[in-house]
């Protein structure tokens, strides 16, 4: 049941055009205190578009918009922008610039959000920052305000696997109602309770449920065959009408008027339900060479160092046909650079690498440089004429692109005109005229609709070469991968695990090495006598002392967990990962208690 009492933002009939046709229409739906809403569909739904109206940042054709009076709405974009030459710092401030707050308020509320938000230098220039990092600043620049609602579009976009784990928990820990749009079904499934879907094929453009993505998941099967149910019986009775209608009965009485208007009717109806009901999607399927090779590449001892220091050492990899290795790690762990060691675009420093004859490997680069932006579709699907050979099978460039989702008007648009989602595909189109011994994707699911990325899967599942994986989708990593490994920062030599859910079982028990020192930004200053109770203003001024102790308590049982003396004693390590782990929620309940301390100080 929804919650009771004024909405805290509501839509009503919500409609925008794009070009001559409908992007969506009469979207009506109510977001409340604590919802937490993941929004979904298929490329091209408009999903953006909604999210940006919501937000106030574009009008809607039709329709209206409410925000419970003063309410405030916080909003991170897909790319977010920051003002050039500014610091982490400086973007958090300019933020606050319209709050009525003292500066040692602000500068509080921004070294909590720089803690927050991993950052430990605040004078860090954000040029200087990668596409994660950025993700994370526009995540704390949107929350420093203290929005009543925050609206993420595609906020896992840029993250690596542990940003997107930090995402889930400053989520998870937020009273706050959110709506994000995401393609991402792990991340759905472990923060939202309702999703709504934007698609024509439902009644109203919308299909909503309260729960978790795989309880949607279930509720859009049964809605979606009850539809179908409905659309056969629809169509047989429209055939009998058109039967009645064919036999031409005599003399048009108003009865029989009335029945034929009636048919007329049902035949809008069907016709209507059928081209909603109408969904296309990619239709990808990778060639192997069908070498049966058991070794295709065998590296031993591998390893790699940039600047002195350490990428990855002493790794083995081996690969054969049916091997689907999925590569997980932080940004700058390496993961890029193996996949070039093994592509034999780049030499390792050290070790041996085995390579089978006549190798064939395909590799689908992330930042597709490949793609030239002047280049029409026809010409980058096509590259040497109007026709493909795929699987030993001549077909018409516009038959290849109708498989890729491209409508034959647009053979002649520019790639670079092309959004990111189309990008990929055509990707991905040329990649499947390639047969392969060795596929090599990084990072492929990006800008890819949730439809595209379960063809995907299928397609990765059912290829018989060998497979390198990196991607920050976990539930395709998960499903599609036969071995993980882990590249981390603090971990020279990688390690494997059967499968994802075991690397963050182990992530768990002896989790990443903390900072040493609270973040690097301009600390509070304090508040002047009165503000707080006498034992509060003790607490306070003991505060910063407190978590450098506990912080230094915390490295000294990491490096604790870490003694390889250790590693074969279970219950010694046991005891050693709870005393890591009670280390842990100390440092984080000081951080909270600072934070209320901030907050009862603006109070006052």
């Amino acid at each position: 049941m929804p919650p009771a009492g004024p909405a805290l933002l509501s839509c009503h009939d919500l409609g925008k055009q794009f070009g001559s046709g409908p992007l969506f229409a009469g979207l009506t739906f109510g977001l409340h205190d604590g919802d937490r809403v993941g929004v979904v569909g298929p490329n091209g739904a408009g999903k953006s578009t909604f999210i940006k109206i919501l937000a106030g940042l574009e009008e809607p054709d039709a329709g209206a918009v409410a925000l419970r009076k003063f309410a405030r709405i916080g909003y991170v974009p897909q790319d977010p922008e920051f003002p050039a030459g500014a610091t982490v710092a400086e973007v958090l401030t300019e933020a606050l610039s319209a709050e009525a707050l003292e500066d040692y308020e602000k500068l509080g509320i921004v070294a909590e959000t720089l803690g927050r938000c991993g950052f430990e230098d605040g004078t860090q220039r954000v040029s200087t920052l990668s596409g994660g990092w950025r993700k994370r600043l526009a995540v704390g620049r949107a929350r420093v305000t203290k929005p009543d609602v925050l609206l993420l579009d595609e906020p896992t976009n840029h993250l690596d696997v542990d940003g997107i784990l930090w995402l889930e928990a400053l989520l998870g820990s937020d009273p706050r109602a959110f709506i994000a749009v995401s393609h991402d079904r792990w991340f759905l499934e472990h923060v939202a309770g309702r999703i709504l879907e934007i698609d024509r094929r439902y009644p109203g453009g919308l299909f909503e449920v309260r729960g978790t993505y795989s309880q949607f998941l279930a509720e859009r099967e049964a809605a979606l065959a009850s539809q179908a149910a409905h659309q056969d019986a629809l169509a047989n009775r429209v055939r009998r009408e058109i039967e009645w209608l064919r036999r031409g009965p005599q003399g048009r009485q108003t009865k029989q008027q009335a029945r034929g208007d009636e048919a007329g009717r049902l035949i809008d109806d069907l016709a209507d339900l059928k081209a909603r009901s109408a969904q296309r999607t990619a239709q990808i399927a990778f060639s192997d060479t069908e070498r049966r090779t058991r070794k295709l590449i065998d590296a031993t001892g591998i390893a790699k160092a940039y600047a002195d220091r350490p990428v990855f050492e002493n790794l083995d990899v081996r690969l054969g046909p049916g091997t689907r290795l999925g590569l997980l790690g932080p940004n700058g762990s390496g993961k890029t650079t193996l996949l070039k060691i093994l592509e034999g675009a780049t030499p390792p420093d050290a070790g041996t690498i085995f390579r089978a004859d006549g190798l064939r490997t395909v590799h689908f680069a992330q930042d597709r440089g490949s793609l030239d932006p002047a280049l029409p579709l026809r010409k980058a699907l096509a590259a040497d004429g109007e026709q493909v050979v795929y699987q030993d099978r001549a077909l018409h460039v516009a038959a290849w692109a109708k498989r890729f989702l491209f409508p034959a008007e647009h053979l002649d648009l520019p790639v670079g005109r092309l959004s990111g989602g189309e990008q990929a595909r055509l990707l991905i189109a040329r990649l499947m005229l390639q047969p392969a011994d060795l596929l090599i994707l990084d990072e492929p699911t990006n800008d890819l609709d949730i439809p595209t990325l379960a063809v995907l899967e299928e397609a990765l599942l059912e290829f018989k070469g060998a497979l390198v994986l990196v991607t920050h989708d976990r539930f395709l990593l998960d499903r599609v991968s036969t071995l993980v490994l882990a590249l981390d920062d603090d971990r020279a030599t990688p390690r494997y695990f059967a499968d994802y859910q075991q690397w963050l079982a182990a992530r768990q028990l002896a989790p990443a090495k903390p900072r040493t020192k609270p973040p690097a930004a301009p600390r509070p200053r304090k508040p002047a006598a009165g503000r707080l109770s006498y034992r509060e203003q003790q607490e306070w001024d003991g505060m910063e002392s407190r978590i450098l102790e506990a912080e230094t308590h915390l490295g000294t049982c990491q490096q604790a967990v870490e003694d390889p003396a250790v590693a074969s004693a279970a219950g010694e390590l046991q005891r050693r990962c709870e005393a890591l782990e009670a280390a842990r929620t100390s440092v984080a309940r000081l951080y909270d208690r600072w934070a209320e301390l901030e907050a009862k100080q603006g109070e006052s």
